[in-house]
């Protein structure tokens, strides 16, 4: 066999061989990426729960300023002598405190 046909059987080995270990290293990591893929897919980030948490907390705030709104007129209603409004006032004031708890 004469010299270039050596080298370029050489390098046709090579560059099967090279193509070999590519698809051997893909099966071989394939479970760790899945097993991976898994582990996000069922996990919260912590940014996503601090969006989350975010959420919740604006949310709360605008249940309460909602009933503020009301207990404030209520309490109006109850300075000029409204007896049902007293006692919708302190229901507000106690769902407010519930609230501001958590």
């Amino acid at each position: 066999m004469n010299r270039p046909a050596l080298l370029l059987a050489a390098a046709a080995s090579l560059v099967t061989l090279t193509g070999c270990v590519r698809t051997v290293a893909s099966v071989v990591t394939a479970p760790v990426r899945v097993a991976g893929k898994a582990v996000d897919w069922t996990t919260t980030s912590q940014s996503e729960a601090d969006e989350k948490r975010g959420r919740e907390l604006r949310k709360r705030e605008e249940e309460i300023g909602k009933i503020d709104r009301r207990y404030q007129k209520n309490l109006r209603k109850c300075r000029e002598g409204d007896e049902q409004a007293c006692d919708a006032a302190r229901d507000d004031y106690a769902r407010i405190e519930d609230l501001r708890r958590y």
